[in-house]
C-alpha cells in the first residue's frame, strides 16, 4: 500500500520551476538539473546533478538506488527514503526522495547543504534564482592526527605539499587559542573541524582567508612553550604544545589508576526463553556461547588477578538493558558479549566481532536487528525507542570515549581467533546493538561461527573447538591490557 500511495503522490506533482542551472567553475561547463516541486518543497534529478559534477554514476534500478562518486567520496542515494549514505555514514533529510521516471528526485534545498557540509564545500545554491555555482577547491591542508605525551600534545598537520617556513606562523592568545596561519595554503575546515581530538585540545576551528589558511586549537588547559617544524615527512606540518609535567603527573596516575584493568564481564547472549539461534539439529545458541563464557572465565580466573563477574551463569533470561547494568554496577572495565550467527544461506560461515556504531553495511545491519528482536520477549518494551534512528547515532556519541579502546578489543579479539580458527575470518564491524548501549567501559560483540553451517555447527558442538574460541577471548583480553598498560607507562 506504501508503494501505491507513494506513486499516485507522484502523479499529483506539478512542475512549477524552471530547471535549476548549474555554473561548474572548475570544469568552465554550464548545465541545467530538471526539477519537479510539491507544494513549496524543490526537488532535482540526481542524474542531472551527476552529469553537472562530473560525477560518476551507479545505477541499480530494480533496488531504486543511485551512487555517486563525488571527490573520492561514495554517496548513496535510495528512492522513498530520507536517508543519504556518505562513505557508510547516514544522514537524514526531512523529506523522502522520490522516484520519477527512472530517476530518484532528492529534496534539493537540503541535499545541497549536507554535499556542502561533508564533501563539497565550494558548492553553493541559491533555490530564488535557481542558479547552482560549483567552485571545487583542491585544499592542500588535508587533516590532522593529535597524540598526547607526559609533558603535552602533539598536533600533526597533513599537508599535500611542504610549506615554506617564512610562510608559518604562530602564537597564542590570552583566552586561550593556539593559532596557526599559513600563507598560500587552502584548508579543508570539514575535515580538520571532523577530527579526533584529545590532550589539551578541547575544539578545533579553522578559515580560509584569502590564500591564507588560519587553524585555531581551543586549549584546556595551560601551556608552558609551543613550536611548529616542517617534518622529515614533506607533507606533516608538527606543532608541539608542552603542559606542565606537575599537574601531568597526578592526571596520569589517576588515569592509571582508574584504568587498571581488574574486572571483565563476559555477558552469555539470550538465555531462559530465549534460545537464541538454533540449528537444523537442534542445538541453542544460548548453551553453546554460556560453556564458552565460563570457558574464558575460568582462565582468566586461574591464570590472572583479574576478577570476572557474569551476566548469567545458567539458563535464565536476562533483558538487554539489564546486562549493561550489571557491567556498570560491577564495575567493569571490560565488556564481551558472546553470541553464534546465522544465515538463510547455509554455506556462509566464519566469525566477526562488533563494537557500537550504527550498522557499516547490510550483513552487519541485518545480524543486529535480528539480535535486538529479542526485546519483544521482555515484560518492559519501553527504553529502546531512543536508540532508533537518530538516536543510535546520539548514543555512540555519547560512548565516544570509549570507542578506539573498543574497536582495539575487537580488532585483538579477531586476530587471536584468526590464530586458532581454521574458519574464515569476517573482520571487525561495526553495528547498533541494544546489548551494548549503556555499557560504560570499552566493550565487544562476538559471533563465534554459523550453527545455520553444518560444519560450523559440528564444530561449535565439540568442547575442543569452544575452548579454541575461549583461549583465543582470554589472549585478546591479556593483549588488550598488556598495551593498555605499556602505553600508560610510556606516558
Amino acid at each position: 500500500m506504501i508503494f501505491r500511495s507513494f506513486f499516485y503522490h507522484i502523479i499529483l506533482l506539478n512542475i512549477l520551476f524552471a530547471d535549476i542551472h548549474v555554473f561548474n567553475r572548475s570544469a568552465g561547463s554550464e548545465s541545467e538539473i530538471r526539477t519537479i516541486s510539491d507544494k513549496n518543497l524543490l526537488y532535482m534529478s540526481t542524474k542531472d546533478l551527476a552529469r553537472s559534477l562530473s560525477s560518476k554514476l551507479f545505477e541499480n534500478q530494480e533496488r531504486k538506488k543511485l551512487v555517486l562518486y563525488i571527490k573520492g567520496k561514495r554517496i548513496k542515494i535510495s528512492g522513498y527514503t530520507s536517508f543519504v549514505i556518505i562513505d557508510d555514514i547516514p544522514y537524514q533529510m526531512p523529506d523522502m526522495v522520490l522516484v520519477v521516471s527512472g530517476d530518484l528526485y532528492i529534496p534539493a534545498n537540503e541535499f545541497i547543504r549536507i554535499l556542502k557540509a561533508t564533501v563539497m564545500p565550494g558548492i553553493n545554491f541559491d533555490a530564488t534564482k535557481e542558479f547552482l555555482d560549483i567552485d571545487v577547491v583542491r585544499f592542500n591542508i588535508i587533516g590532522m592526527e593529535v597524540e598526547t605525551k607526559s609533558n603535552g600534545t602533539i598536533i600533526k598537520l597533513i599537508t599535500r605539499k611542504p610549506f615554506s617556513e617564512r610562510n608559518i606562523s604562530s602564537f597564542i592568545n590570552k583566552h586561550g587559542w593556539y593559532y596557526i596561519t599559513v600563507a598560500g595554503a587552502m584548508v579543508d575546515t570539514v575535515a580538520l573541524e571532523g577530527s579526533e581530538i584529545r590532550g589539551v585540545i578541547r575544539r578545533v576551528e579553522s578559515d580560509q582567508i584569502g590564500e591564507t589558511a588560519q587553524i585555531a586549537f581551543k586549549l584546556g588547559s595551560d601551556v608552558v612553550s609551543h613550536d611548529w617544524y616542517q617534518s622529515l615527512d614533506p607533507n606533516e606540518i608538527v606543532i608541539t604544545l608542552r603542559t606542565p609535567l606537575g599537574k601531568n603527573a597526578v592526571r596520569i596516575e589517576d588515569v592509571k589508576n582508574r584504568w587498571k584493568l581488574d574486572k571483565v564481564v563476559l555477558d552469555a547472549g539470550h538465555g531462559g526463553k530465549d534460545p537464541g539461534t538454533t540449528s537444523r539439529f537442534g542445538v541453542k545458541e544460548k548453551d553453546i556461547v554460556l560453556d564458552i563464557a565460563k570457558r574464558i572465565g575460568r582462565l582468566l580466573e586461574t591464570n590472572t588477578n583479574i576478577k570476572v563477574v557474569y551476566t548469567r551463569e545458567e539458563d535464565v533470561f536476562i533483558p538487554l538493558r539489564k546486562r549493561a547494568e550489571i557491567a556498570n554496577e560491577n564495575n567493569g572495565k571490560l565488556f564481551i558479549s558472546i553470541h553464534a550467527n546465522a544465515n538463510n544461506n547455509r554455506t556462509v560461515q566464519g566469525f566477526e566481532t562488533y563494537f557500537l556504531s550504527p550498522g557499516k553495511n547490510e550483513d552487519a545491519v541485518m545480524v543486529a536487528s535480528r539480535e535486538n528482536s529479542v526485546i519483544q520477549m521482555e515484560e518492559r518494551k519501553n527504553g529502546y525507542e531512543k536508540l532508533t534512528d537518530e538516536g543510535l547515532i546520539m548514543a555512540t556519541m555519547a560512548q565516544s570515549m570509549f570507542m578506539k579502546e573498543s574497536e582495539d578489543l575487537a580488532a585483538v579479539i579477531q586476530m587471536e581467533l584468526d590464530k586458532r580458527l581454521t574458519t574464515p575470518n569476517r573482520g571487525v564491524k561495526q553495528a547498533g546493538f541494544y546489548v551494548l548501549y549503556g555499557a560504560s567501559m570499552p566493550h565487544a560483540y562476538l559471533e563465534v561461527g554459523f550453527l545455520s553451517n553444518p560444519k560450523e555447527e559440528k564444530a561449535l558442538k565439540k568442547a575442543t573447538h569452544r575452548q579454541k574460541i575461549a583461549q583465543a577471548v582470554y589472549e585478546a583480553i591479556k593483549h588488550f591490557k598488556e598495551s593498555k598498560e605499556k602505553l600508560l607507562a610510556e606516558e
